[in-house]
């Protein structure tokens, strides 16, 4: 008899199957349809000896003390802040936009404060903000909006930045300085060994044992277990009864040669002259040292792995529907980016893995009753 069946071996589902086992004494099945642990962030050696990620680039970066202090259990560090430069004009530049990028794009000498007044001039304010393009012509006007945010956005998502929410691009900063990292957080960086081997000896405990190439569904009458925890999408756990969820998937195109070098920084976006939306060099994450190089090149589609959930108030409503449901279960919890229809950075899932099993812990001692409501569904 499981503790456990955890559904799921990306972050979600592997840091609580290490802290169930390791913390709390339990008996964890951990499933996975896929073939590897690791879920999107999985890492291996290609053919020619470089480490590349298979589903992209994954670059981790955190505020939290406290995830750092985790996951910092499995695996050593290697500093690593990640540069971005967009394909804008012939020229490329940093992103996100910073003072450099401006005096690149118009040749000008502009200072810290000067460029908040170039900014300001070409802003075109926006009350509300309810979409993406309210966000970016709010803070940088239409013609940056045009350069950097409007067709990239479209092949992304597969719609205009003023049919989505304005979450899509207010995660993305200006910054009046000439900052050119694509992220500021205290704690960046990449597992020394890489993902795997991260997620490898996570998973190293005894009372874990992980079963791969293996759908929950085949399985879930023939292992008893007293909980599970559903971190895949939670449209398919219910089978789909008010239809798919959409998202938008990625094609990943790998390429390896010849040379050192490829590219001039890590990820190199193309906002307009391309199908593709971006080409990442991993040498350049990975800090590996080879006399050839392996790039990938991202395009965007429809059909595919789900990787990001479309954020429209439709999509919402309808998720909601599948959340209603989840409510009314005994004994399942459902957590992480899919389970809960919400695209999160790998800090965040981490975070909430680790407070969902403090809570399952507070939970269980309370005879499972947490101010007189089962729990039943997980967000942080």
């Amino acid at each position: 008899m499981f503790d456990y069946l955890i559904v799921g071996a990306g972050f979600a589902g592997s840091v609580l199957a290490e802290r169930l086992a390791s913390q709390s004494g339990k008996k964890v099945l951990l499933v996975d349809k896929r073939n590897h642990i690791g879920g999107n962030t999985y890492d291996f050696y290609n053919t020619e000896g470089i480490l590349v990620h298979k589903y992209g680039p994954h670059i981790f970066h955190t505020n939290s003390e406290e995830v750092y202090k985790y996951l910092s259990q499995f695996t050593p560090w290697r500093p690593y802040e990640h540069r971005v430069l967009a394909s804008v004009d012939g020229m490329l530049v940093p992103i996100p936009i910073n003072l450099n990028t401006i005096n690149m794009l118009y040749g000008l000498k502009l200072s810290t404060d000067d460029v908040e007044n170039f900014l300001q001039c070409r802003a075109e304010r926006k009350t509300p903000i309810l979409t993406s393009e309210d966000v970016v012509v709010n803070k940088v006007g239409r013609e940056l909006y045009e350069k950097f945010f409007k067709s990239y956005t479209k092949k992304q998502w597969g719609l205009d930045p003023s049919e989505l929410d304005a979450s899509v691009t207010a995660r993305i900063p200006t910054r009046k300085n000439r900052d050119d990292r694509y992220f500021s957080d205290i704690y960046q960086g990449m597992p020394l060994h890489g993902y795997t081997k991260m997620f490898e000896n996570m998973l190293s405990h005894p009372n874990i044992k992980v079963l791969l190439n293996t759908d929950y569904k085949e399985i879930s009458d023939l292992i008893p277990f007293r909980e599970m925890i559903y971190t895949g999408p939670i449209d398919y756990y219910f089978d789909y009864c008010y239809g798919k969820l959409p998202y938008r998937s990625i094609e990943f195109k790998f390429e390896t040669i010849g040379a050192e070098i490829f590219q001039a920084t890590g990820t190199v976006n193309y906002p307009n002259e391309h199908p593709y939306t971006r080409v990442t060099e991993f040498k350049y994450l990975t800090g590996q040292k080879h006399p050839q190089t392996t790039i990938v090149y991202e395009y965007p589609k429809q059909e595919g792995d789900p990787y990001y959930p479309v954020p429209r108030t439709e999509n919402a409503e309808l998720y909601k529907k599948y959340q209603v449901l989840a409510a009314g279960l005994k004994n399942v919890y459902f957590t992480g980016r899919l389970a809960t229809y919400k695209y999160y950075n790998m800090d965040q899932v981490v975070a909430q893995s680790l407070k969902l099993h403090k809570t399952l812990i507070a939970f269980a001692a309370n005879d499972r009753q947490l101010n007189g409501h089962k729990l039943t569904s997980f967000q942080s």
